[in-house]
């Protein structure tokens, strides 16, 4: 079965894999699956050639008959958002998030603001190999688009709302935000102003080349954050990703925090906050088990799900809410906001917790289980990763596992996740043990035991 999206969306090197004209091609069979006058709103990240990339889908668009509005540079949150509170149709975001500078890629998102779910996937897909093209009559292609303003305000404004600003305010929290030259440097310095927080900004001027680092936020790609946090002395500092979906969090002392365990903490506040929600939070099978270990003491079930946003958003939809969804990467779905990942939702409600609890954040931190947490990857093709999925569940056979998306498992003091990426061409493979030195051996072991049985790649 021919496949154009992966785990979040569709992405491809700029210019190579992900060419004007696939990207006209693109156009096309997603104003296919909209439909004849719908109402679509589009936007992009700061990546190079995003504009290039943009033009040629609004442009199969319109030759579909479809209405643009351009949003212009905007955060993916923020323009899923606005695709819902305005009731468009859709929007389309060229946006690749977190993946390295040269790639670019489309995500199409239906009314509701969430991207689409695998079936709708599946139809456009089915148009864009067919070679999808209407033949309109030429008053059916009159309108072009249209510029919108003011999306990032009412944005903002809408975060405001689901915190206690005043409270914040009070503390006036000093915040270092890592912006990774993109997008969130439009939204979340604005934000902080608006909640009373000093801003100290790290790589927010926009700029398509990443020079201030990777747009992926991790341990390693935020050690300058991490140290501005120590000298500023500041209380709290952010990473977001590309398109500024995620969010990882830095504590008072410098310590970078995955998204798994911030999110396990968030979920905690939010079921006190909103005591009308389902006791239950969806993430990911690669988010961490003190996750399960945590969250029972506060009545709290967790769901298990394939690694994805649109996985989790769509699970939680379809089951009738939850407190939250989150993953181990940074993303967290605020339930009472929007069914999307929102970075400035999930740094403005860790301020809320904060302010709640009146205390620092290395200290809220402190109360979950310590794992240690160590993540790699190894260059191969789908046949490659499949071969390694497989290797890795004969190998722990005797081992409970979760095989919904790729193979976890868990042994007595430690966990492991095999996966093939779903963006890149890949094997993730990350882990999780009570000890660095376990952790770090199991990890080592798996790896040069994938290579050996699977391939002939190297490690990243």
């Amino acid at each position: 079965m021919r496949k154009l999206f992966g785990t979040d969306g569709i992405r491809g090197v700029t210019g190579t894999e992900l060419t004007p004209e696939m990207a006209l091609r693109l156009g096309r069979a997603i104003g296919a699956f909209f439909g004849l006058g719908s109402r679509v709103l589009v936007g992009r990240d700061v990546r190079a050639g995003g504009d290039m990339i943009l033009s040629a889908v609004v442009s199969g668009l319109l030759a579909e008959g479809v209405k643009i509005y351009n949003a212009g540079l905007i955060p993916t949150p923020a323009l899923q958002f606005a695709v819902r509170e305005h009731s468009y149709d859709g929007g389309v975001m060229v946006t690749a998030s977190h993946n390295p500078p040269e790639y670019n890629g489309i995500k199409v998102i239906d009314s509701s603001g969430v991207e689409v779910s695998r079936e709708d996937e599946a139809i456009i897909e089915d148009y864009y190999f067919k070679g999808h093209g209407s033949r309109l009559e030429w008053r059916s292609l009159v309108d072009s688009p249209e510029v919108r303003v003011g999306l990032i305000e009412d944005y903002v404004n809408a975060i405001v709302m689901q915190v206690d600003r005043d409270e914040i305010a009070k503390h006036r929290f000093k915040v270092v935000v890592d912006c990774a030259n993109s997008v969130s440097t439009l939204t979340t310095p604005l934000l902080l102003r608006r909640l009373g927080a000093k801003v100290i900004s790290l790589n927010c001027h926009l700029d398509p080349e990443f020079p201030g680092r990777e747009p992926e936020p991790t341990p390693q790609t935020l050690s300058e954050a991490s140290s501005l946090v120590l000298s500023s002395k500041a209380d709290i500092g952010v990473g977001h990703d590309g398109d500024a979906d995620r969010a990882i969090m830095i504590d008072d002392k410098g310590q970078v925090h995955w998204g798994d365990r911030s999110g396990t903490l968030l979920a905690v506040h939010a079921s006190y906050k909103w005591r009308e929600l389902p006791r239950r939070v969806y993430t990911g099978v690669s988010s961490s088990i003190l996750i399960e270990e945590y969250l029972k003491q506060h009545n709290i079930t967790v769901v298990w799900t394939p690694v994805g946003s649109v996985t989790i958003a769509r699970t939680i939809m379809n089951e009738g809410g939850a407190i939250a969804g989150f993953e181990e990467n940074g993303g967290y779905i605020h339930v009472p906001h929007q069914y999307v990942r929102d970075g400035a939702m999930k740094l403005a409600l860790t301020l809320d917790m904060m302010a709640s609890l009146r205390e620092k954040l290395s200290d809220i931190f402190a109360k979950l289980p310590v794992y240690y947490t160590l993540k790699t990857k190894i260059k191969a093709s789908r046949e490659e990763a499949l071969c390694a999925v497989e290797a890795v569940k004969e190998y722990y056979s005797n081992y409970r596992m979760i095989t919904i998306d790729g193979v976890k498992v868990f042994g007595e003091d430690f966990w492991l996740l095999v996966r093939p990426s779903g963006t890149e061409p890949i094997i993730r493979i990350m882990g999780e043990a009570k000890s660095r030195e376990e952790i770090s051996r199991i990890i080592d072991h798996i790896s040069k035991f994938i290579v050996t049985k699977c391939m002939r790649g190297s490690m990243l």
